[in-house]
């Protein structure tokens, strides 16, 4: 096939398909339903970094200043809006999909609230009192919280439009009538939930998040801390993040106790003076595949921050390039997005495999120092966690090398994004403008 019948293909069925896809309603609620925890999560990245900042001083001197347990008081923040993203997508989604199918979208969201809360096992203290595991209100929670906002908002929209409402009189109040309306759907959806819940308890799964984490993580099981292993379980990492899933949260549940193993036996190796026998460990993911996060997006970042042209992008970029430093992207991916945005999707793929594969031949072929088994935290700086994590500059070198990779793998991706922007803020201008003449 010619470059031009490629260039064709590309253009007259490819970009059109993705197109219409992005277009639906269903990734249309799920874009900005998702879009509502930006704000929140650029609040909590904040306090994360003043919590996790990796100097040793730093961190000695505001634990004798203001105690030892001070960084979990300055992270009472971020607790209060990384740890509710699944909270604010079910309700986020459930709304502007019901909004869509102009259904009353409070009603709608109310009760996927409602059935997504019925999916979340309880814990029990020691006084009998039953409360909902923090966890299960963030990415711990999303994924189901994601299938309730798109499946029982379609469900309760369903017997909406068959009328299967309790009608009120004209001269009733709407919002008395909307929460009358919502009693019989809500009532069959939670219903049916509860049953499924009890269904489920009665099985070996025990809860419906086990079910979720035995469909997705069990085939990564499979995998060990091999260059095969290493690629696939970063390429499951970007597929999930691309549909709004924490993608390292889900992967490292099966795979991060075979890369602290394997940190481990460095770490015993280089204490008996013997040759580093692993290449793929945690600090291979954390420190030289994930610079900025999971996508390896620090070279987008510095692009949106300082190579952009629409004011909109210069405007996010202000907000996401000091996070994207210490490795939080969550700004990012639903800022930009990331999620959801077939345009992105390809280098938000290859930056982290091509990362993944650089990093494993240079460790392998003694280019670059293996990492020695120290536990670098994951919000260090690149170039200083190269280093800290090999005890070697060859460590910093390759992460600089990486960076540049992503950087060159994002431009010409990010560069077509950041001309139609710029495009739509002049044509937004031109009609506000001629909107304006006319007026005067």
């Amino acid at each position: 096939m010619s470059e031009n019948n490629k260039s064709s293909f590309v253009n007259d069925r490819l970009v059109p398909f993705f197109g219409k896809i992005a277009g639906s309603r269903h990734l249309i609620a799920l874009r900005d339903g998702m879009t509502l925890a930006v704000p929140m999560i650029i609040i909590g990245s904040v306090f994360m970094i003043i919590a996790q900042f990796p100097i040793k001083g730093y961190q000695t001197f505001m634990a004798n200043t203001f105690g030892s347990n001070w960084a979990t008081i300055v992270q009472y923040p971020t607790n209060a809006s990384f740890h509710i993203m699944g909270l604010i997508a079910v309700i986020g989604i459930s709304y502007n999909l019901a909004k869509s199918y102009k259904v009353d979208p409070i009603s709608a969201s109310i009760v996927s609230l409602g059935a997504w809360f019925l999916t979340i096992p309880l814990n029990t203290d020691k006084a009998g009192a039953l409360w909902v595991p923090l966890t299960q209100l963030d990415s711990a929670g999303l994924f189901t919280a994601l299938l309730i906002g798109l499946f029982i908002t379609d469900f309760y929209v369903f017997m909406v439009h068959r009328n299967w409402t309790i009608k009120m009189p004209d001269s009733v109040p709407p919002a008395v009538s909307n929460s009358f309306a919502a009693l019989v759907p809500g009532f069959v959806i939670l219903f049916l939930m509860w049953l499924l819940r009890l269904a489920v308890e009665a099985s070996p799964m025990q809860s419906i998040p086990n079910v979720i984490s035995f469909v997705l993580a069990k085939p990564l099981g499979l995998l060990s801390n091999t260059l095969p292993g290493a690629l696939v379980a970063e390429f499951v990492v970007c597929i999930l993040w691309i549909f709004g899933i924490h993608g390292a949260n889900v992967v490292s549940g099966v795979m991060q106790p075979i890369w602290l193993a394997a940190m481990s036996q460095n770490a015993a190796a280089l204490k008996a003076g013997k040759a580093l026998p692993n290449v793929v460990t945690q600090q291979f993911f954390d420190n030289f595949v994930h610079m900025g996060g999971s996508g390896a997006t620090l070279g987008l970042a510095f692009m949106i921050a300082f190579v952009s042209r629409s004011a909109e992008f210069k405007t996010l970029g202000k907000l996401i390039i000091g996070p994207a430093i210490f490795n939080i992207n969550e700004p990012i991916v639903f800022g930009l997005p990331i999620v959801m945005n077939y345009r992105m999707a390809i280098p938000f793929i290859a930056a982290p495999l091509v990362n993944v594969t650089t990093t494993y031949f240079a460790m392998s072929t003694g280019l670059v120092a293996k990492t020695v088994g120290v536990m670098v935290p994951w919000t260090t700086p690149p170039i200083i966690s190269g280093y800290l994590a090999t005890m070697h500059i060859s460590g910093a070198v390759l992460q600089i090398v990486n960076i540049v990779l992503d950087g060159a793998i994002y431009y010409f991706f990010f560069k077509a994004l950041d001309r139609d922007k710029v495009k739509e803020e002049k044509t937004f201008a031109a009609k506000e403008a001629a909107g304006e003449t006319v007026k005067a």
